[in-house]
């Protein structure tokens, strides 16, 4: 029985987003869709001594229809940058060391990209690598994709082969679960509860920042404080 999971692309994501392509057989970056400013897609948050830090890709929005995938990085030099805030900001977690050997050279990459999307994914790709999740990744563009925000997703299901639909929360506030039913694809929710505290620099803890934090923090352990990446690698 095959599980797949569809979500957008995002910048360094949380650990909930690893953990939801761990949970699957199969992950979709579903990048077709439009770009929304102030979201997820090109920035995400490290901890600091003064609070939370963004650490934002500029990018150029030509228009409100522009999606993901056509999104352009408007500033290259940025990779370096956040590099160099994420490196002065976590200088005594536990495992910078380990950061700086798998994650600075990865950076240093990111800046050959052009669009925002590539940049994500490559990101993406490299850290399931570096905290041993093996989940096929896969894109939209190799989908035949028509129908409504629904349908798109019930093809997808179908053409991956797919008799699970693992999703986020969020989505509950459009996804049509009959339809998925439909098409003999059953609806799982993703839950984050249960998630164990680390050792994290600059408390109050917090769960919600860059899965960078927790790689600093615990290093190749990552996969052990997330739920169905843990249970993956037992």
């Amino acid at each position: 029985m095959k599980r797949i999971a569809i979500l957008q692309s995002n910048y360094i994501p949380w650990k909930g987003y690893f953990d939801i392509i761990a949970a699957v057989d199969e992950f979709v970056v579903y990048d077709c869709v439009q770009y929304t400013k102030n979201d997820w897609r090109n920035r995400n948050q490290i901890k600091t001594p003064r609070g939370k830090a963004w650490l934002t890709i500029p990018v150029r929005q030509r228009s409100l229809e522009q999606t993901i995938e056509r999104t352009e990085i408007a500033d290259s030099a940025c990779f370096s940058k956040h590099w160099s805030t994420f490196r002065q900001n976590y200088a005594k977690a536990p495992h910078i060391g380990f950061c700086a050997e798998a994650l600075q050279p990865l950076f240093q990459e990111l800046g050959a990209y052009r669009l925002l999307s590539q940049a994500n994914v490559r990101m993406i790709r490299a850290i399931c690598e570096l905290i041993g999740i093996s989940t096929r990744i896969r894109h939209s563009g190799e989908f035949e994709l028509f129908g409504d925000r629904n349908e798109r997703l019930v093809n997808i299901c179908r053409q991956a082969g797919a008799s699970y639909y693992l999703s986020g929360t969020a989505a509950k506030t459009y996804l049509d679960e009959s339809r998925f039913a439909e098409a003999g694809v059953v609806v799982e929710w993703m839950s984050y509860d249960g998630y164990a505290e680390y050792p994290q620099l600059h408390p109050p803890f917090d769960h919600y920042v860059s899965v960078l934090d927790l790689i600093a923090s615990v290093g190749s352990k990552a996969s052990e404080y997330m739920l169905h990446a843990r249970r993956k690698a037992t």
